[in-house]
């Protein structure tokens, strides 16, 4: 081949070094997968190792995730909380404009249904469309009035002063319920409804629900055999979606941490 000898040497033990590299690189990428349960994807796997002080390219990371069979979890049925021309209907104040310049001026709510073999359940989170924390929530066997007042009992004893914050929904019967209009009016927030069937006028939610269900219910069903069981895995859950799980709208920081940041600086 014409090769100098010290040339073949070299390169050989580049290859070596490369492959030293890669090794040690993935074994942060598996530590990483692993305490967040599998449920970071590539690009949140490559956030956390910059956020380590590791400089690697993300097709590096998109490689090794690859070739190591690592791979985040990806959506499926929804609940209907519609009913028919019931209650009265809040004007589409959001109109998909559901950018913030701070958090507590935009929250949005839905349902949403998990199936099991010893029955249905139902969470209803309130969520801030600035940090993406979810501010409160209830999960319960019915989708009941009750579960709306200790979701909104909860997100205002957190924030008791929210005056002129916007609260966005579907038309869902729980929304257009008299105790839920009038209890937004006490405490000065301003209602806000998607239009029919429109489940990209609360696509924020619909995200969050699609998150929350790929990484923790879908291929873990049968994990769950109560509801008390998989109501303290929705708790463990939501305290690591605020708490510690990194987002891109977040600059990739946990939602919590956004918001204190937030805060602070103004």
């Amino acid at each position: 081949m014409h090769m100098a000898r010290s040339t073949y040497y070299f390169e050989i033990s580049k290859e070596d070094r490369v492959s030293e590299r890669n090794q040690e690189t993935l074994e942060v990428i598996k530590s990483i997968f692993t305490s967040n349960k599998s449920r970071y994807g590539v690009r949140r796997v490559h956030r956390e190792l910059m956020n380590r002080g590791y400089q690697v390219n993300h097709k590096r990371v998109q490689r090794l995730m690859h070739e190591a069979g690592l791979m985040g979890k990806r959506p499926k049925e929804k609940y209907h909380s519609y009913k028919g021309e019931v209650g009265k209907i809040a004007d589409n104040i959001i109109n998909r404009d559901f950018s913030t310049t701070a958090p507590l001026q935009k929250w949005t709510t839905d349902v949403s249904q998990f199936n099991f073999s010893w029955g249905k359940c139902y969470i209803s989170p309130v969520l801030d469309m600035n940090t993406n924390e979810i501010i409160s929530y209830d999960l319960s066997k019915s989708p009941n009035l009750a579960q709306i007042a200790k979701m909104l009992n909860k997100a205002f004893d957190k924030f008791p002063s929210v005056e002129g914050l916007i609260l966005h929904s579907d038309q869902g019967w729980q929304y257009r319920h008299a105790y839920y209009r009038n209890t937004l009016k006490e405490h000065g927030i301003i209602q806000s409804m998607s239009r029919k069937g429109n489940c990209y006028d609360n696509c924020i939610m619909e995200t969050f629900f699609g998150r929350l269900k790929n990484e923790m219910y879908y291929g873990h069903e049968k994990d769950y055999s109560s509801f008390e069981e998989f109501s303290n895995a929705v708790k463990e859950y939501i305290d690591y979606y605020n708490n510690k799980r990194i987002q891109a709208k977040t600059k990739w920081m946990p939602p919590v941490q956004y918001r204190i940041a937030s805060m602070c600086s103004t």
